[in-house]
């Protein structure tokens, strides 16, 4: 990997855990980013709905198909 900013490679190299975890050591980090996101989706809502409201919708609207999908090929 070669890094091109010299900026960017010393600060890669100042966060710590370097010769014991090598890459694994930006773990927590992405962890941590990950559950910042997993908040905002949960949390964040743009005018009347959010991203689990939306899902929520859609879940529903498949399930119906479905079932009236089922209900159509037992009635034939």
């Amino acid at each position: 990997m070669r890094i091109y900013s010299s900026t960017l490679k010393r600060l890669l190299d100042y966060w710590p855990g370097k010769k014991r975890f090598g890459l694994y050591r930006f773990l927590p980090l992405f962890f941590c980013l990950g559950a910042a996101l997993e908040f905002s989706m949960i949390n964040w809502t743009v005018g009347e709905t959010n991203f689990y409201r939306t899902y929520k919708k859609r879940q529903a609207k498949n399930y119906i198909e479905e079932q009236s999908a089922n209900l159509n090929t037992e009635s034939k």
